[in-house]
C-alpha cells in the first residue's frame, strides 16, 4: 500500500473509544436515572408507572434522609481536609532525596492498591475494642480505649481513620509537582534569608495552589460519592444511622426495600450536592485568591 493511500489519524480517532463509553455507560444510564425517579419502578417490575413529583415530596418529608445527609456533610468536612493534610504533608516530606526514600514512598502509596473491601475487613480488627491494636497502644498510655464502633462519634472517626490511608494518588500528584519546582527559587530565598518554613509558606503552597485545588475538588466528589464501601463494611450505617451516608441510603433503597425510583431520585441528590459543594469551594478560592 502506497504512502499516498494512508488516511491520517486525527484526534477524533483515538477519542471516539472514549466518547462511546461515555454514551453507553455514563449519559445514557444517567438519562435512565432520571426517567427512574419520577415512577414507582422496584427494579423488580418490568413496566414502572410514572407517579410525578410523588419521589419528591417523600424526600422532603423524609427524616432519615436529613440524617443521612448531615452524616454525609459532617464526614466530607473532617475527612476531606485531614486526607489533604497527609497526602500534601508526606508528599513534600518525601520530596527530596533521602536514604531509604523509595521505601518510604512505596509505603505511603501501598494502602492504595489494597481493595476497599480488604482494607476495612483489616480495619474491623484495628478499631476491635477488645484486641485490637489501636486500643492497645491507647492502654500504653493509661487509656481505657473506645468501643470504636459502637458509638456514633467514635464509629465516624472510625471510617475516617480508615480513608487516612489510601492517599497514595494524592501523594503522588503532590510529589510529582513538587518536584518540577524550580530549585533556582528555593536557592533565592535562601540567599534572602527565608528559612524553611518560610520557603513553604512563600513558596512552595502558592504555586502548588493549582493541585491542591484539584485534590481538594477530587477529593470532595470522592468522599462524597465512594465511601459506601468504607461504611457498609465497617457498620452498615449503624449505630444510630450515624455512618448512613447517602451512598449507603440509596443502596438501602434501592436493592434491599425495593425502592429503585426513591434511590435513583436520591442518586439526583447526591449528584446536585456534590455539585454544590464544589461550587461553594471553587467560590471561595476564586475569593480568597488562592490562585493568583
Amino acid at each position: 500500500m502506497s504512502s499516498r493511500s494512508r488516511r491520517p489519524l486525527t484526534p477524533w480517532m483515538f477519542l471516539a473509544p472514549y466518547g462511546v463509553a461515555v454514551l453507553l455507560l455514563i449519559a445514557l444510564p444517567a438519562l435512565l436515572n432520571v426517567g427512574y425517579a419520577f415512577t414507582d419502578h422496584t427494579g423488580l417490575t418490568r413496566d414502572p408507572r410514572f407517579t410525578g413529583l410523588a419521589n419528591l415530596r417523600r424526600l422532603f418529608a423524609d427524616e432519615f434522609f436529613l440524617d443521612s445527609l448531615e452524616a454525609s456533610l459532617f464526614h466530607v468536612a473532617v475527612s476531606v481536609p485531614l486526607r489533604l493534610l497527609a497526602a500534601v504533608g508526606l508528599g513534600l516530606l518525601l520530596a527530596a532525596p533521602r536514604p531509604g526514600g523509595r521505601w518510604f514512598r512505596v509505603a505511603v502509596y501501598l494502602p492504595t492498591v489494597i481493595p476497599d473491601v480488604a482494607l476495612a475487613v483489616l480495619f474491623l480488627w484495628v478499631l476491635n475494642p477488645l484486641y485490637g491494636p489501636l486500643n492497645q497502644l491507647l492502654g500504653l498510655v493509661g487509656h481505657p480505649g473506645y468501643t470504636w464502633l459502637a458509638e456514633p462519634t467514635t464509629a465516624r472517626v472510625g471510617v475516617v481513620l480508615m480513608l487516612l490511608f489510601p492517599i497514595g494518588e494524592g501523594f503522588l500528584v503532590v510529589l510529582a509537582a513538587r518536584r518540577l519546582l524550580d530549585g533556582r527559587l528555593y536557592e533565592a530565598a535562601a540567599l534572602e534569608g527565608c528559612g524553611p518554613f518560610g520557603q513553604l509558606r512563600r513558596l512552595t503552597l502558592p504555586l502548588l495552589a493549582p493541585v491542591l485545588v484539584l485534590l481538594a475538588v477530587r477529593d470532595t466528589i470522592l468522599t462524597l460519592q465512594v465511601n459506601f464501601v468504607p461504611a457498609y463494611v465497617l457498620t452498615d450505617g449503624r449505630p444510630a444511622n450515624a455512618t448512613q451516608y447517602l451512598p449507603v441510603y440509596i443502596f438501602d433503597h434501592a436493592f434491599e426495600f425495593s425502592g429503585f425510583a426513591y434511590g435513583a431520585l436520591l442518586t439526583i441528590v447526591l449528584m446536585v450536592i456534590s455539585a454544590a459543594v464544589i461550587t461553594v469551594q471553587l467560590l471561595a478560592v476564586r475569593r480568597w485568591r488562592v490562585l493568583r
